[in-house]
């Protein structure tokens, strides 16, 4: 299975990035790719439908774990497994972000697309934050 990691450093507090992170509706601010999303509360399940396809609905599962500051998101189409984690950077103000990602086997034609789809989006995540 193919993997990759990637991180990048906002100068926003944690719990700024926390508020993008683990909301599906402000995906469409940051991820790359997602041009809309449907949710409903408290649903661990929501739809986005990629950029360009608004006939291909994607269901996804979300978790996420506030005391360890993680996010956790799952295609129910694709299989690709996303873990978010945050963390206090070392100036005690600012913010770590960090990103594991799994490929299945299937799609793994689609990882150099996905290495560069998340570094672009923890750079659109980090500077939002910050301009939060």
């Amino acid at each position: 299975m193919p993997t990759f990691d990637d991180h990048t450093h906002s100068s926003a507090a944690p719990e700024a990035v926390w508020k993008l992170l683990y909301d599906p509706t402000r995906f469409t601010e940051w991820w790359v790719g997602v041009e809309t999303v449907s949710s409903r509360v408290d649903d661990p399940t929501y739809t986005m439908y990629p950029t360009g396809y608004p006939d291909f609905p994607m269901p996804q599962t979300l978790r996420a774990d506030p005391p360890k500051q993680q996010v956790s998101i799952s295609c129910l189409v694709s299989d690709l497994q996303f873990v978010w984690q945050l963390g206090l950077a070392d100036d005690g103000r600012s913010t770590e972000i960090h990103v594991h990602v799994d490929i299945p086997d299937a799609e793994a034609a689609r990882l150099d697309a996905q290495r560069d789809i998340i570094h672009r989006s923890l750079g659109n995540l980090a500077t939002l934050a910050a301009d939060s």
